[in-house]
């Protein structure tokens, strides 16, 4: 027998079959709550591994820049030392007092030089010290993270693997279901499952109220929405209603288990009457 196509079906049979789209989604809901937020830690720890990770690289760059400018203060303080012994091995030679006093001053620049050059090392090195410092702590945390994120993937892995067979089974149900409903109502039922809190875009009617937001229903849509004539949307929530005897779900007319029990005390009172 050849499917119906969507726009075949009767509004109880769009009713019914949305009704079942819901409850396939409502169960993939489920499975995916087993997995609470251990997908979201999941993320969170990769994120921070790897924000670790572009940071490890960033202070072992600037250890290297440092260690650079240490070499090259050092082979300028070389080279200054070089000029003050030629300097000062020229003084011996010097021919008059103007001489002297250049020789002099070229002496103290380079000996201001030497020392300008040991304090950048000695700051450079400081830097370096600090930096390794923050290397270390960096690592050991990146290492703590990775222990972490091992932890957390095993466990989510473990709940994926129980649930995964179940929720594809769900999946394809969910597509077989969704080809059957016309696209605008389809539509139409993902944007209210969307914007509804607990993803219910289809109710049934519980206590006359809607089985969403717990809003009453007047007697009159009530009696609409058993007709199964038309599709009626909560005019509180946006949420499509069905009545319980399309959704599968008993339900014990109110008072009728009150009456049961005034029967029975009834039938006690009379008993006891007649013995007396």
């Amino acid at each position: 027998m050849a499917k119906k196509e969507s726009t075949d079906l009767t509004v109880e049979e769009k009713l019914k079959t949305l009704y079942q789209l819901q409850s396939a989604l409502s169960a993939i809901d489920e499975k995916r709550a087993l997995r609470g937020e251990l997908p979201l830690e999941v993320q969170d720890l990769e994120d921070e591994i790897e924000g670790l990770s572009i940071r490890i690289e960033k202070i072992s760059a600037d250890i290297a820049e440092f260690q650079k400018a240490v070499t090259v203060k050092k082979g300028e303080i070389a080279d200054a030392e070089k000029s003050v012994e030629r300097y000062k091995s020229q003084l011996d030679e010097v021919k008059n007092n103007r001489e002297y006093d250049t020789l002099s001053k070229e002496i103290e620049f380079q000996t201001l030089e030497i020392e300008l050059c040991n304090k950048k090392i000695r700051e450079a090195q400081a830097s370096i010290d600090a930096k390794n410092a923050e290397l270390e702590t960096s690592k050991a945390t990146l290492e703590e993270r990775k222990a972490d994120l091992e932890v957390k993937k095993s466990e989510l892995d473990e709940i994926m693997e129980e649930t995964r067979a179940e929720e594809e089974v769900l999946k394809e149900k969910v597509k077989e279901l969704e080809a059957r409903i016309e696209p605008r109502l389809l539509a139409s039922f993902k944007r209210i499952r969307k914007s509804a809190r607990n993803g219910l875009g289809v109710v049934y009617v519980q206590r006359d109220a809607c089985g969403g937001c717990f809003n009453k229903i007047p007697p009159q849509r009530q009696l609409d929405i058993k007709m199964h004539k038309k599709i009626i949307v909560c005019e509180y929530c946006g949420r499509i209603m069905v009545d319980p005897e399309l959704a599968g779900v008993k339900v014990t007319v109110a008072g009728t288990e009150e009456k049961k029990k005034t029967r029975k005390r009834a039938i006690r009172k009379t008993k006891k009457e007649d013995e007396e």
